[in-house]
């Protein structure tokens, strides 16, 4: 009974009782008004309130209460309009942005994901003011989710013609994803940290302490490579040579087809910090390094053409796009560098974030239209058009994203620091949208 009696309450009194409540005066939930009323049955109102009852002006001059029945589908104010025929409704400013069907409200979202949501139990459901998405922008799609890596995901492999997805993380394994299935097929334990991967063909290249493994995928060999010291923080191929950045600067090896191993070559020394990132092009190494520098070399000599000392904090990716060459820092740039008249590299542009960056990808989407992905520190992943810069939508995750890895047929991977890798999928359906 008195269950009913609080949704009698919240429901109003009938007509017929409503002059024994004149001097009570109906109340709005101020929770529901604020998005997140989880009572039911609420005592209060889950609608706003017309004008009060003194304000209100009877509908006829025969001193008969209106019922319900009489105007079912009209305004309460619809035999007393004058001027405009409008009449200002002291609650305005409360309605807008307010659903009138199921009591809801349209709350404006705050860019940031709901935990509750997250562990499944929010309540608040469509008037929740946080995100119950890992995106905004509807540019792609979260197609699954790989759960087992334990601590941060530092690498991501596809190999071409593989149907298994590789990722290598500093919980010390890598482990091997059946595309079909979405479950993980193997587990491949090291005595050191996974500090990066890399698929060139049908080989796979893991950094780990003091050594790179390589594995060839169809053929099954396992080679060990020498010569690290420390930790392998990055690996790229360029001009028939496999590059690694570790904590003593770069090691170079070729392979070798008649023992079927890589061979040393020479290490790349001049940084004074690790290198921690690697990119190829236009027979150009350029590494991002912890002491805040860029170096590019020349490939075929291997000897450092020009140091690049515009940012003030570790640079932790460097992208080539174009003519131009990206690089992103802890010192919250981006920044895009082009060749002068001399052929050295200046900065043409600075993008301005609010926090450090952690890793750059460049692809195209599935128009073909160049995007550039952006991981943050803040635990998100900025999608930007090139070479606009304008947003297109953002991704966000458990923690900070450390790798973005790009798969076949509009796919891409990320891996974060909470051991999560995620597969996503570009929509053809978000230009058609907007358009």
């Amino acid at each position: 009974m008195d269950g009913s009696k609080r949704v009698f309450n919240r429901l109003g009194p009938s007509q017929q009782q409503h002059g024994d409540n004149n001097n009570k005066q109906p109340k709005v939930c101020y929770h529901w008004r604020a998005g997140r009323c989880n009572r039911f049955p609420c005592p209060f109102f889950h609608r706003e309130l017309s004008a009060p009852p003194h304000q209100q002006q009877p509908h006829g001059n025969n001193g008969m209460s209106s019922s319900s029945s009489e105007q079912p589908h009209g305004f309460s104010d619809d035999n007393n309009r004058g001027g405009s025929g409008l009449r200002r409704n002291p609650n305005f400013n409360n309605t807008w942005g307010r659903t009138a069907g199921g009591g809801g409200a349209v709350v404006r979202k705050t860019e940031k994901v709901c935990n509750y949501w997250v562990k499944g139990n929010c309540t608040y459901g469509n008037t929740c003011r946080y995100l119950h998405s890992w995106t905004t922008g509807d540019c792609f799609t979260l197609l699954t989710q790989l759960e087992g890596d334990q601590k941060v995901v530092t690498g991501i492999a596809f190999p071409s013609g593989s149907d298994k997805l590789y990722s290598g993380s500093t919980d010390k394994t890598v482990r091997v994803w059946d595309c079909q299935s979405g479950q993980c097929a193997g587990v491949v334990n090291f005595d050191g940290e996974v500090g990066c991967m890399l698929s060139e063909g049908p080989w796979i290249f893991v950094g780990i302490t003091n050594l790179v493994k390589a594995w060839n995928t169809q053929t099954g060999t396992d080679l060990s490579l020498n010569g690290p010291v420390g930790q392998v923080y990055a690996l790229v191929v360029g001009n028939d040579m496999l590059l690694a950045g570790t904590e003593d600067g770069i090691l170079a090896w070729k392979y070798n087809g008649s023992t079927n191993n890589f061979d040393p070559i020479t290490a790349l020394t001049g940084h004074t910090h690790h290198v921690v990132s690697l990119v190829v092009g236009a027979n150009r190494l350029y590494s991002g390094s912890m002491d805040n520098s860029i170096r590019v070399w020349n490939l075929e000599t291997l000897l450092c053409l020009q140091i690049l000392t515009d940012h003030t904090s570790v640079v932790m990716s460097v992208l080539c796009w174009d003519q131009f060459l990206l690089s992103c820092s802890l010192d919250k740039t981006i920044k895009v560098w082009a060749a002068n008249e001399s052929g050295n590299l200046e900065v043409t542009y600075t993008h301005q974030e609010e926090r450090g960056l952690l890793a750059l990808c460049g692809m195209h989407d599935a128009e073909a239209k160049p995007v550039l992905l952006c991981s943050c520190n803040d635990n998100t992943i900025r999608v930007y058009d090139l070479p606009s810069f304008s947003e297109r939508g953002k991704i966000f995750s458990k923690e900070g994203v450390r790798r973005i890895e790009i798969g076949p047929a509009g796919l891409f991977f990320t891996g974060d620091e909470s051991g999560q890798v995620r597969v996503w999928k570009w929509s053809t359906e978000s230009s058609s949208s907007t358009s």
